[in-house]
């Protein structure tokens, strides 16, 4: 009986936990980047629609907590560092100080809240799977409004405006569409982990 492909490379170069969390970071941080400049920029609001907040609970969800929320730190640590991975594939500390900063820490925070109810099974199920999502996404929404209201010194009204109703009807496609490809992701990651 000959070994498959999966076995060879295994015994060349074997995979550890660490090596293979390394590579799902490295992968969510790419696709959180990508995400980030498929961008609509609109008028009388400094923040555009990008696909993040599609990736950014697709990778919570598939990862759980830890690795989720490892991988949105380090997608902002990168960002920091001057890779252009922020929309309009910016970077550096201004940019995260700048209007949208808020959004990239609710990044960080939903992709772990999302992580850990995937964890409590609730992405078993289009309709938890879509509610963990939609918990994520509020979750995305709280620190980026705050930050936003603060660096425009707005009041409730123009903070949402210029910050969440323009963007409901995209998250929504969003949300369905990652609750959609959650099965497929959350199975990549089961068998990149070899189980």
């Amino acid at each position: 009986m000959q070994p498959d492909a999966a076995t060879l490379r295994l015994a060349v170069i074997p995979r550890t936990d660490a090596i293979t969390n390394a590579l799902l970071v490295l992968a969510g941080v790419l696709l959180v980047a990508g995400a980030a400049q498929i961008r609509i920029p609109l008028a009388d609001t400094p923040v555009p629609i990008t696909g993040q907040t599609f990736a950014v609970l697709l990778v919570g969800a598939a990862y759980g907590a830890p690795l989720g929320a490892t991988t949105l730190i380090a997608y902002w640590l990168v960002g920091l560092a001057g890779a252009p991975v922020y929309a309009e594939g910016k970077s550096g500390w201004d940019t995260f100080v700048g209007p949208t900063g808020g959004y990239i820490v609710g990044f960080m925070l939903a992709a772990a809240l999302t992580g850990y109810l995937a964890e409590k099974r609730w992405d078993r199920r289009f309709s938890s799977s879509l509610s963990a999502m939609l918990i994520g996404n509020v979750v995305i929404y709280v620190p980026g409004l705050l930050w936003l209201a603060h660096y425009l010194d707005t009041g409730v009204n123009d903070t949402l405006t210029a910050g969440l109703y323009p963007f409901v009807l995209g998250d929504v496609i969003k949300l369905f569409l990652a609750g959609a490809l959650l099965p497929a992701a959350w199975a990549a990651v089961k068998r990149f982990r070899g189980r």
